[in-house]
């Protein structure tokens, strides 16, 4: 039963890896128009694996953002890159809770006048 345990820390510690590698992936995908990354705008809700998939929760400023239809795409494909394979990547658009400006990082608000 030690095995057990043993591996099972070891996936959860690959795990942490994994997310960790992520995050630090989102955190250099830029929105085209506002020229900052999408973890200090506030638009990743969550990262965690799940089984062997990286599941990826985002939001964008509003529905109609002129990003939309690139900005999820782009990050997908970024960590898709950075985990060359360790597993596989899905990444939901939610618009739940709506994003607004109180979840920027405290850096990017004051930069932007918040």
């Amino acid at each position: 039963m030690a095995g057990d345990e043993e591996r099972s820390t070891v996936h959860a510690e690959a795990g942490q890896d994994l997310v960790g590698i992520v995050w630090k992936t989102l955190s250099q995908v830029y929105d085209p128009e506002l020229g900052i990354d999408v973890v200090s705008l506030g638009l990743i809700y969550d990262v965690h694996l799940e089984n062997d998939t990286i599941q990826i929760k985002m939001t964008l400023t509003t529905p109609g953002c002129p990003a939309s239809e690139n900005l999820p795409d782009m990050a997908q494909l970024a960590v898709s890159f950075a985990l060359k394979d360790r597993a596989k990547v899905d990444l939901e658009v939610v618009w739940d809770p709506p994003w607004d400006p109180s979840m920027l990082n405290p850096e990017t608000a004051m930069g932007l006048g918040f």
